[in-house]
């Protein structure tokens, strides 16, 4: 009987539990001492229902769609099934009930108690009870004769008697068990168990053996062991066939005899060695599901009872030797032989398998069942009460039971809309909320269509409301709003979209079954099945599309990166625009818009968990502040509705290596901030107002970090790394990183660190000629750092432009403003024009001759760059797009290029001869000339120490 182990699931809080199947086989059913019962549909399932029926339950059974309970309150309760609504109170006690049971029938409960005594109850009229009163200490359990004439108890005071039901005496009792006070004290919680169908024996757990008692003789017939059972066991249960008995024992240890022939043909161990202490075998007889003290539920899974002891039988006359595989959790069975009483001279091997005829096997990946559609800020649909939407908006609620179908919505703010409560006669099991409207929708009837219904609140006219009916067969999947538009994805991979107002606009087909939408301003975001996953994983695919003046598509369905194994549980946008999701692992990932549209792992929720059933349900993403806002789950993947869910604020952090060192903290707080401030340039390239404080703030936290770690690599002696981080400074900083470099008496640090600054000077100053390549997506500039490969045309790391140092050092004039002592992020004081790294080329076109403003300037020296990237673009849009751009610039760059753009509001001839004087004046102050390129080479350099020691200590 080789069966496989399926890894535990946790259920419950730490402490006692119990385990039954329904009827069907469908369900798996717990309770535990956390006072919750569990529903599960398999042990797969994410989202059992759950019941609570008191402080803590200490047993249950099931039966003809009526759930029985031992609760913390003295009480046998009834509830039912698998709707989970009370429906009375059996019987009560003077104590806790311990433990309860089902007839055969289902006609009757048997319950035992802590104030000793046992009580038979009839299911139809309570009032019908017999109480037996004999034992002398708490009854640990108790069970019914299937031909319902007996009933056997186990107590504390260390007996196992049976009683005559209709009698209510005692027919017999055994002293088997180690005495205790109390349940909790007991070595084992000593589960009786009568062979179900025959009702020939019963079975009774005595420390590592079950030992067997005969009906109606009540004489000991038999003892079943297991040489590797060591420790005591604590519960036994029958098949239903009644050939087989498994055992659960106190350390883990789960064993299965086939009854007749006494042998063990399972065994497995628990993977953690805990207590068993509850036991139920599938009404198929193929599973066997079990519970131990620390709250999980597990399950054995291919048991197969055609390895029966009829077998036997039939081996009498002919000896049949059937080869069998084992596993590492099955013990070999057939190597020892055992003698029939009939015929000493048979010798049976019992079959571990049926033998079949050899068919080839697959063997490779298996395919994934594909995760079904869901609305993100839901939870699932068949609770009664339950969230349809919670988002930064508001909260929908859906209400569906005996005295109300109907929707509630709340605003947050209550200045968007006062609170509505919607009757739900349509049946509507979806929803979202946005600042304008209430968008909902019903799957379709035989009778009646799938409809959409919008509730446009915030219209200027009366008529707020509109609904429409999608063509026959089609439902509605998925739903969401944005800016003045709605979405809805159907069952047909349709997408329609609609205006708020209820004009049907564009639709298109899905490349495959939508799993879940989200819309923010002009954005829709799409995930859908590209695909079968196999080795349960979900192949999904994301579209992410931009409305507005001229739409476009900015993910063309690349596939969604979830992490192994799991499927999406959230997507949405951040509060600042930013398209956001989370996946069943609890991984936040964030698009990286700088980065080509990458995404980028933010947070992972599972590090704020406490227990492994744990988990939080996202609510809102914030970029600024940088917060996730998500309800936390005990035990749970979603909210109650009742009492109303406290909302928690968790960081933000990115998974990068060694964040316990202070190098790794500030990368991963370097990062993260350049990650989530990103949004401005969006957000201003969109038509957006950005908040320009919020954006110098973070541009100078992210220098400052820059100098911190500058500063520690300069400690760790690693120059060439303080290079790489100098390439991400601003021209103001890099003087900073100078100064300290020369002030550490790094001087050859400090000369690289001017050569790079005079490079910044140059772009900055917009002498330099754009690359005709892309710009680099991290936004700093390729050079070289020491490589020894310079840029193209200069050999040998030589620059054909002055040496920052030597201009601070001319003592025949001020020194110059070029680098300033500030920190921060300021204009240039008449800086001196520098001489290009290359000559500008001779074919750009001036578009305007007589430029004005700085903006006109701007757009003109880097209109190359925008068309490089956007080549689509006409001219209004790479306005429209530079205007963006231009925003994102700090005030006082803003400003440079206005002055800028001033002194070259003459003629362009005059601006020609100037800029050549300057250059003459220029290379007549340093000695050099652009006809020469090697004099430089020639000319005797100044002190260096002295130039540094001057720069690094002046105020100037």
């Amino acid at each position: 009987m080789p069966c496989e182990r399926k890894p535990m699931r946790y259920g419950h809080s730490e402490g006692h539990t119990d385990v039954c199947f329904d009827d069907t086989g469908k369900y798996i059913v717990t309770c535990g001492s956390d006072g919750d019962v569990r529903i599960w549909e398999s042990l797969d399932d994410d989202d059992p229902k759950s019941i609570n029926v008191g402080e803590k339950a200490y047993s249950l059974a099931l039966k003809n769609g009526k759930l029985v309970t031992a609760a913390s309150n003295n009480t046998v309760q009834i509830h039912t099934f698998p709707e989970g609504d009370p429906d009375g109170i059996l019987t009560r006690f003077t104590t806790n009930a311990t433990h309860v049971t089902y007839n055969s029938s289902g006609s009757r409960v048997a319950a035992g108690s802590s104030d000793f005594m046992v009580k038979v109850v009839e299911m139809s009229d309570s009032s019908q009870q017999k109480t037996l009163r004999g034992h002398s200490a708490p009854v640990l359990s108790v069970t019914f004769d299937p031909k319902d004439e007996f009933l056997a108890s186990a107590s504390c005071d260390g007996s196992v008697a049976v009683w005559k039901i209709e009698e209510q005496t005692q027919v017999t009792s055994w002293p088997l068990l180690q005495k205790s006070n109390d349940v909790i004290n007991a070595k084992s919680l000593c589960r009786l168990a009568w062979q179900p169908k025959a009702a020939k024996l019963l079975a009774v757990p005595v420390e590592t053996t079950v030992q067997l008692y005969q009906r109606d003789s009540w004489a000991h017939v038999s003892t079943l062991s297991d040489d590797l059972g060591t420790q005591a066991i604590n519960v036994v249960a029958w098949s239903p066939c009644g050939k087989f008995l498994a055992a659960g024992s106190i350390g883990g240890l789960l064993t299965v005899w086939d009854v007749e022939s006494k042998l063990c043909v399972e065994r497995q161990t628990h993977e953690k060695g805990y207590t068993v202490c509850g036991l139920a075998w599938h009404p198929s007889g193929g599973q066997i599901a079990y519970t131990d003290t620390e709250g999980c539920l597990g399950v054995l899974d291919g048991l197969s009872s055609s390895s029966s002891s009829s077998s036997t039988a039939a081996a009498k006359t002919v000896l049949h030797v059937i080869p069998f595989t084992t596993d590492t959790g099955s013990l070999k069975q057939g190597l020892d032989k055992f003698v029939d009483d009939d015929d000493a001279g048979s010798a049976i091997v019992p079959p571990a398998a049926v033998a079949a005829p050899l068919r080839p096997v697959y063997d490779g990946p298996m395919p994934t069942p594909p995760q079904k559609a869901f609305q993100p800020g839901s939870t699932p649909a068949h609770l009664m009460h339950r969230f349809m939407m919670w988002n930064s908006v508001g909260i929908v609620r859906g209400y569906n039971d005996d005295q109300d179908n109907a929707i509630d919505v709340e605003f947050h703010d209550t200045a968007v809309h006062h609170a509505m409560h919607l009757t739900n006669s349509l049946g509507h099991t979806v929803a979202d909320l946005s600042q304008e409207a209430v968008l909902l929708a019903c799957p379709g009837t035989d009778e009646l269509a799938s409809k959409l219904q919008c509730l446009h609140f915030s219209s200027w006219d009366t008529n707020k409301e509109w609904m429409v009916d999608l063509p026959k067969g089609e439902d509605v999947r998925a739903l969401c709003l944005g800016q003045g538009w709605a979405a809805a994805a159907t069952s047909a991979l349709m997408l329609r979209l609609f205006s708020i107002g209820g004009v049907q606009r564009e639709l298109f087909s899905l490349p495959g079954p939508v799993v879940c939408m989200a819309g923010h301003g002009e954005q829709l975001l799409i995930v859908y099945h590209r695909g079968t996953g196999f080795d349960g994983e979900q192949a999904l695919g994301v579209q992410l599309l931009q409305f507005g003046h001229k739409r476009r598509q900015v993910i063309h369905g690349e596939p969604l990166p979830l992490s192994r194994k799991s499927h999406l549980s959230w997507l949405g946008f951040t509060a600042e625009g930013t398209p956001c999701f989370i996946d069943s692992e609890g991984v936040v990932r964030l698009l990286n818009r700088s980065l080509g549209n990458m995404w980028t792992p933010v947070c992972n929720t599972r590090d704020n968990c406490k227990g492994k059933s744990d988990h939080y349900w996202v609510v809102g993403v914030h970029e600024n502040p940088q917060q996730l806002r998500c309800i936390p789950c005990k035990g749970s993947r979603y909210p109650p509705t009742l009492p109303r869910p406290a909302v928690a604020v968790l960081p933000f952090k990115l998974p990068l290596c060694q964040t316990t060192t202070e190098k790794g903290q500030m990368e991963e707080q370097y990062w993260r901030s350049v990650l989530l401030h990103n949004h401005y340039g969006f957000l201003s390239s969109s038509g957006y107002e950005i908040d320009e404080e919020g954006q110098s703030q973070a541009q100078k936290e992210q220098q400052e970090l820059l100098m911190k770690m500058f500063a520690l690599s300069c400690k760790l002696e690693r120059e060439f790394r303080c290079v790489e981080l100098a390439e991400l400074m601003t021209q103001n900083v890099v003087t900073l990183a100078i100064r300290y470099a020369s002030r550490s008496r790094r001087m050859a640090l400090a000369q690289r660190l001017s050569d790079l600054a005079l490079e910044k000077a140059n772009q900055l100053q917009g002498e330099e000629p754009q690359d005709e390549e892309e710009e680099e997506p991290l936004q700093y500039t390729r050079r070289n750092t020491g490589s020894g490969l310079g840029r193209p045309g200069l050999a040998g790391g030589q620059h054909r432009v002055t040496n920052v140092l030597d201009s601070m050092m001319s003592s025949s004039r001020k020194p110059t403003a070029l680098l300033s002592s500030s920190g921060s992020t300021g204009k240039l004081n008449k800086t001196p024009v520098l001489k290009p790294l290359a000559p500008r080329p001779k074919t750009k076109v001036q578009h305007n001759s007589q430029i004005e403003t700085g903006f006109q300037l701007w757009l003109e020296e880097n209109r190359r760059i925008i068309l490089a990237d956007n080549p689509d673009l006409e001219e209004t849009d790479v306005i429209k797009e530079a205007m963006g751009r231009f925003r994102t610039l700090s005030a006082d760059d803003r400003l440079s290029w206005t002055e800028r753009a001033k002194g070259q509001s003459g003629d362009v001839a005059d601006m020609k001869k100037r800029k050549r004087g300057e250059e003459e004046s220029r290379g007549d102050e340093n000695g050099q000339s652009d006809a020469d390129e090697t004099s430089a080479k020639k000319k005797k350099p100044l002190d260096t120490s002295a130039k540094l020691s001057a720069f690094a200590f002046n105020k100037n």
